[in-house]
């Protein structure tokens, strides 16, 4: 049979889960044992499966039988399986009694230990006294006197965690890969969205090809997207992502659809110091220079005069599809051309349209 050291951590793998007991392969005659209750949420249902490989750490011998944990709690917990724990960086299960000068008092079995405010949560802005009455999982970071002082830290705890998660998200999440998301906050500068354990920020400028002016109106909390990885930053922890790398361009068909001398009823989509732009659609705009508007000069402020969201007929004066740019000019809308035209298709077909005749004809 093996031998195992007091604290050693393995990886073992699940042959058999039987009531409160989770059995371990030892690869010997005997199987190791890990209490069931370690892995059993609120509902009572045991979250690990046969096959599951596990991080357990040996604790001793009982009735002949090797007994394992993931964390030092219950009827675990005395003396030296706390030293051996301080030693061998076990985790163990306190419960936050009461907030005091500096930080919490943890009591673990009969035990009290002292976790300081700085130790106590992962980046934590939420109010100081949430976590007593809490039941968390502590490191030992100092066990001096028999255990009468000990220092906890939950935070190591969480961080080891995080760091576990980000790792595995770093071997699976690659710049270009298509991934789900869910939204979990609206920002003024975009959203953060989950893709596994790890928020990465969707720019308010890549959520679509259209202009945003304001994230909830095209975004809401727990909706669920598509979204494209276009850049990762480990070192940093920065993962960004982009919903408008997923939609087609419109600009890759511009030089097609929009030609010198159409006419096109647009909105005003932005406003500058030099001109106008005038949205076509999403994801395409075009500037009427303030050269082009008539009453107004270099020194007019446009924004008293024009109005965001406002209709604009214009005409397309040059389209340049490489530098994504395209030159209106304001022109009469469409509606008048027809009224127009109407008009004069109401003339007398016979005679081709003059307005002197006109005139003579009264």
């Amino acid at each position: 049979m093996k031998h195992f050291e007091i604290g050693e951590k393995i990886s073992l793998p699940v042959v058999a889960i039987s009531g409160d007991a989770i059995f371990l392969d030892l690869n010997a005659k005997s199987e190791g044992i890990l209490d069931a209750a370690e892995f059993t949420d609120e509902a009572g249902v045991c979250t690990v499966k046969e096959g599951d490989v596990l991080e357990v750490y040996f604790i001793g011998n009982e009735n002949g039988e090797m007994e394992f944990t993931t964390k030092i709690s219950g009827s675990k917990v005395d003396a030296s399986i706390l030293e051996h724990a301080y030693k061998n960086s076990i985790p163990v299960e306190g419960h936050v009694a009461r907030e005091i000068k500096g930080g919490y008092e943890v009591t673990i079995g009969t035990n009290r230990a002292f976790c300081p405010y700085s130790q106590m949560g992962f980046k934590q802005k939420g109010e100081r006294d949430s976590f007593v009455g809490q039941h968390l999982t502590f490191k030992i970071q100092e066990y001096k006197n028999d255990g009468r002082d000990m220092l906890v830290s939950n935070r190591a705890i969480l961080e080891e965690a995080h760091n576990r998660a980000r790792h595995a998200l770093k071997e699976t999440i690659q710049e270009g890969m298509v991934v789900d998301a869910t939204v979990m906050s609206l920002q003024k500068y975009g959203a953060f969205v989950d893709i596994g354990e790890f928020e990465a920020l969707l720019p308010i400028s890549e959520i679509s090809r259209a202009r945003i002016d304001d994230v909830s109106n095209a975004l809401h909390i727990g909706q669920h997207v598509k979204v494209k990885i276009i850049k990762t930053d480990w070192e940093h922890e920065r993962v960004s992502v982009s919903m408008k790398a997923l939609l087609a361009d419109p600009w890759d068909s511009v030089a097609e659809k929009y030609h010198v001398g159409q006419k096109y009823e647009g909105t005003i989509s932005r406003i500058a110091a030099y001109g106008v732009f005038i949205a076509l659609e999403d994801g395409i705009e075009g500037l009427v220079h303030v050269s082009e508007l008539e009453g107004v000069d270099r020194n007019s402020n446009l924004a008293k005069i024009f109005t965001k969201g406002a209709k604009m007929p214009v005409i397309i004066k040059e389209v340049d599809a490489a530098e994504r740019r395209i030159s209106l000019a304001p022109t009469t809308s469409i509606e008048q051309d027809k009224t127009t035209a109407k008009y004069i298709a109401s003339q007398n077909a016979d005679e081709s349209y003059n307005p002197f005749a006109i005139l003579l004809k009264k």
